[in-house]
């Protein structure tokens, strides 16, 4: 199977109260990872690339070029997605011409109107090419490609003014922020969650920042409407930390324990687990 929007997968998810796993890719590592990860538990999944990780990778063509070459070397047969994410007005520009399957326009730094109006424009893009998007409302907290956000709590009406231009799935800042979450967190905004679904009806919704919140309200987040969550600094983690071990155990002191392909297994390994158990949190397994 090749490269997909995430629209289908997000309304079935949608329809069946689960959540589908967005996780951004950082090298090639976490390309083969994350697909090997979906096709073992038979999981849909959206493959998410930053404007910083395009940069490091080559550029948006390359990337949709390397992931398509991966499904087939690799024989994946899950529904994959490959998106655009927190993307600049040109950034998701580019991501349509370059092969993506899925785009997300985050204006939630500019005024509403604004916001909207360059949501329509790529919207209209994005529909003329079978392109799904993603719009935000109310900024996510914390760093992204070093921009650095408190966050904010996101308007319902607002939130149903974007859902009435026609985006496919909409992020909104209930509380959940990038990176790391500060030992005094408040938690999920689930009041408002609720005021929020009320508001955009079937409209799947996104959790950005999905690493480091408590399981319990993972799970609550689902129930309330969240179909799309996104995983990044707990791979990271993994993939450091199992690197870390394996120069810490002198493996690179043995035989040909330099080469980069043995150096950098046990984090793609440590992902790739990570991934799995992320996918069952989400309740995604086994329905591809």
């Amino acid at each position: 199977m090749g490269l997909i929007n995430a629209k289908e997968m997000l309304e079935d998810a949608n329809r069946g109260r689960y959540a589908i796993g967005h996780f951004n890719l950082n090298n090639m590592e976490s390309v083969r990872a994350f697909l090997l990860a979906a096709e073992e538990v038979r999981s849909p999944i959206i493959l998410a690339v930053s404007g910083g990780t395009a940069k490091y990778m080559g550029g948006y063509r390359t990337i949709s070029h390397m992931v398509e070459d991966f499904i087939q070397y690799l024989k994946i047969t899950v529904p994959v997605a490959l998106h655009v994410d927190h993307g600049t007005y040109e950034e998701a520009l580019e991501g349509i011409r370059q092969g993506f399957t899925s785009v997300m326009f985050d204006g939630s730094s500019l005024p509403i109107e604004r916001n909207l109006q360059l949501t329509k424009e790529v919207l209209e893009l994005a529909e003329a090419h079978g392109i799904s998007v993603e719009a935000e409302v109310g900024g996510i907290g914390g760093e992204e490609d070093g921009k650095i956000s408190m966050g904010e709590r996101a308007n319902p009406e607002h939130c149903k003014m974007m859902a009435d231009l026609g985006v496919d799935f909409l992020a909104a800042g209930i509380g959940n922020i990038h990176g790391k979450y500060p030992q005094d967190w408040e938690g999920l905004d689930f009041d408002l969650l609720v005021r929020i679904k009320k508001q955009v009806g079937h409209l799947p919704l996104v959790l950005h920042g999905g690493s480091g919140i408590p399981e319990d309200q993972i799970r609550k987040a689902i129930e309330l409407g969240v179909n799309k969550i996104n995983v990044n600094t707990e791979c990271q983690i993994a993939f450091t930390e199992a690197t870390r071990k394996y120069f810490e155990e002198g493996k690179d002191l043995a035989s040909r324990g330099f080469a980069p392909r043995a150096m950098l297994a046990p984090g793609l390994e440590a992902t790739r687990r990570l991934c799995i158990r992320k996918m069952e949190l989400f309740g995604s397994v086994g329905r591809a």
